[in-house]
């Protein structure tokens, strides 16, 4: 546009190389997805390997490679469409994935995701003081790659991420190898029921623990406490069939239970979120008109860099325009079934859902991911809530009670629509991260917006045919026809269980209230700590304490202790920004080298079809104690290296 710098940045060659890259994230992700129910945020993984090409090539700057990394994690964040999109594989509606009919929902809804994103980046990143972990990763990444801050900090800065980085590969490669364990979990008898407690034993849990602060751990912790220590316990203890072993009990009923009562917190506390960053919204919006009048007036030489979005009119139109494919989709999709008989109120009503839910997913997805970081934000729970919404609007408008026939087509449908709505979210779970490390390293936005909508072009070309792939050689379970080797897609049969427990009138409300009811508190106990200025307790992140597996989340509470005594450390030495950033850029250098890992590994086992392709020995008994010690060993060296790094004069 006419009056910027001539800044190099949204480059035809930094457009390729986001797309290269996007085939492969995509890929990993969209595997690791199937396999074991978790992707990873590929923005930072995606900046190293930017800085590493690019530097070899005249003129690169560090707006540049912000747009690769921008470009590809739109796209790999994409990817988590798998936690939705096979449950219509699943309960028998298709048998693969229509290229153009996937393609379709896939592009809409992530293009709808970069719109909405556009007002809210200015309610959640310019006028917020969420920490966006790994969008504040990204920047020191793209940072130190570009020698901002001094030689001697650089130097230090680097090595910094590179330790970090060597760190985070080495105990995931030992796992792997089955040398050590990947988690330590037992299970134990709590009066007539049982309980579990379970760590990952992943570096870059601990890392986002450092970056996210000690307020989100704790509420972390309170929900892990809630989940694990009270309700577990109570619902294990009731109805348990006998001869069952306890491990497989406690699995099971948090699966089919706690995980419900976890969605029904995360719900009430969306919603509260929603009402909290209503006013910033607004106001958001309000100063993109104000800036399209003086764009009007002065063009965009006239705004201040951070201003410069994509212009709001645009925005605006975008989203109405992209309603008009969405119905046609939905039409072609309802054809013979149920929504077909009463195809004007049935596609309307649907429209208008994924209007309206897209603009509240979009805000709570963008608080979620800006509090804890895209890579550990429950996106399925929020997908929960969209096909819960979904298929209640359905059973309003055709009722309970039609054939099987009927049933499958509604709950079909219902998996149809929140997979218009979750591609919302899952961009949406990104791009603030995304336009956060933009604002740090001085990016412009509304290029960086443009190459969001890229990355999206690119991931939903690229994600159909690796569905359809894995679909054809492994399957998924509970499909018709999958075999012993199927993937188990969780999210996906979560999600599709709970359209048909809707539609089928099968489940149990008590389960999502009690969770509500558990909010509803949490939201309260937040409220009553900010008023009395003693701190706060983000209730999302109690939610995601108790919706998320013990796995994924007591490293995190562990991260938020490590960072928080390392930050009070930092805070007492003669430069303390300089001390924090060196353990900012250290803990980013864990999630660098986790990342690249599991994007090699991911190719290794989609290459051999062998999940254990590394390993060179069988389970042994030693694995978990010599874990432990190896990963506090690391953990500890990586913190004293962190105070080492700190100790020189800028």
């Amino acid at each position: 546009m006419a009056g910027e710098a001539s800044v190099r940045e949204l480059t035809i060659r930094g457009v390729l190389l986001g797309a290269v890259l996007t085939v492969i994230f995509t890929a990993a992700n969209v595997y690791l997805g199937l396999r074991i129910g978790i992707t990873f945020a590929t923005s930072i993984p995606a900046a190293v390997i930017s800085m590493a090409v690019l530097r070899l090539l005249p003129g690169a700057t560090i707006q540049e490679n912000n747009i690769v990394q921008t470009i590809a994690s739109s796209a790999g964040t994409l990817s988590a469409i798998v936690f939705v999109l096979p449950g219509l594989v699943m309960v028998g509606w298709w048998s693969g994935f229509p290229y153009w009919q996937s393609v379709a929902v896939i592009a809409i809804g992530g293009a709808l995701g970069v719109m909405y994103s556009v007002p809210l980046r200015r309610a959640l990143v310019t006028g917020s003081d969420l920490p966006y972990p790994e969008g504040v990763a990204a920047a020191e990444v793209l940072k130190v790659g570009a020698g901002v801050g001094g030689a001697e900090e650089n130097r230090k800065g680097l090595a910094a991420v590179g330790r970090g980085a060597l760190l985070g590969v080495a105990y995931p490669l030992l796992a792997k190898m089955k040398l050590v364990a990947e988690e330590a979990a037992t299970t134990f008898r709590v009066g007539a029921g049982g309980t579990s407690f379970a760590g990952g034993l992943s570096l870059a849990l601990v890392a986002v623990g450092h970056l996210v602060g000690l307020a989100v751990g704790i509420a972390m912790l309170v929900g892990i406490v809630i989940s694990f220590g009270v309700l577990l316990p109570i619902y294990t203890a009731h109805g348990a069939p006998s001869g069952v072993d306890l491990a497989d009990l406690v699995s099971t009923v948090f699966r089919q239970k706690i995980r419900f009562i976890g969605a029904g917190t995360i719900g009430v506390a969306a919603i509260w979120t929603l009402l909290r960053v209503i006013g910033p919204i607004v106001r958001g919006i309000a100063g993109a008109i104000a800036a399209n009048r003086a764009r009007a007036g002065q063009g965009m030489a006239g705004l201040e860099l951070t201003e410069r979005d994509l212009p709001i009119g645009v925005v605006g139109g975008t989203i109405l325009a992209l309603m008009v494919p969405i119905a046609l989709l939905l039409a072609d999709f309802a054809a013979g079934g149920p929504v077909g008989h009463m195809l004007g109120v049935g596609i309307g009503a649907a429209v208008l859902y994924v209007l309206v839910a897209g603009i509240v997913i979009a805000s709570v997805c963008g608080y979620m991911a800006g509090l804890i970081g895209a890579s550990n934000s429950p996106i399925s729970g929020v997908g929960i809530l969209a096909a819960l919404g979904i298929s209640l609007l359905l059973l309003a408008l055709f009722g309970q009670g039609g054939s099987p026939s009927d049933t499958r087509a509604l709950v079909a449908f219902a998996l149809f629509v929140t997979a218009i709505v979750f591609g919302v979210a899952t961009i949406s779970n990104d791009n603030l991260q995304d336009l956060k490390t933009g604002q740090l390293v001085g990016a412009t936005p509304w290029r960086q917006q443009v190459a969001l909508l890229l990355g999206v072009v690119f991931g939903a070309l690229v994600i159909p045919p690796i569905l359809d792939l894995l679909n054809v050689t492994f399957g998924f379970e509970g499909a018709p026809g999958a075999g012993a080797g199927a993937l188990s897609a969780p999210q996906a049969a979560l999600i599709s269980a709970i359209a048909q427990g809707v539609l089928g009138g099968n489940l149990d409300w008590g389960l999502v209230g009690l969770g509500a009811g558990i909010g509803v508190v949490a939201v309260l106990a937040d409220e009553g700590l900010r008023v009395t200025k003693r701190g706060s307790l983000p209730p999302l992140a109690v939610g995601m304490g108790m919706y998320l597996p013990m796995q994924v989340t007591a490293l995190v509470v562990a991260g938020a202790v490590l960072g928080h005594l390392y930050n009070r450390w930092a805070a007492r030495q003669a430069d303390p920004e300089l001390a924090e950033r060196m353990g900012v850029l250290a803990a980013t250098g864990l999630i660098v080298g986790d990342g690249l890992f599991n994007i090699a590994y991911a190719a290794l086992v989609a290459a051999t079809n062998n999940a254990d392709v590394l390993a060179v020995m069988g389970e042994n008994a030693v694995a978990v104690p010599l874990g432990l010690a190896v990963f506090a060993a690391i953990v500890a060296f990586a913190y004293a290296m962190m105070r080492r790094d700190s100790a020189f004069t800028a």
